[in-house]
């Protein structure tokens, strides 16, 4: 029961979020920024963006 309590608390505090036009402006741009430097990090697409990167490099 303590752990539904705490999901129920997450979702309350989550709805105050959201009902903010602002506060979901800034919950987006922060997730972009964080899957955007994921993007980086994970090894698997760091190389399809070298190899991206060195394709135009050849062309230009």
């Amino acid at each position: 029961m303590a752990l539904l309590d705490h999901a129920l608390y997450a979702f309350v505090i989550m709805h105050g979020f959201w009902v903010s036009p602002w506060m979901m402006i800034i919950i987006a741009l922060g997730a972009a920024y964080l899957s955007g430097r994921a993007m980086e990090w994970i090894p698997f697409t760091r190389r399809i963006i070298e190899r991206r990167e060195a394709r135009e490099a050849e062309r230009g």
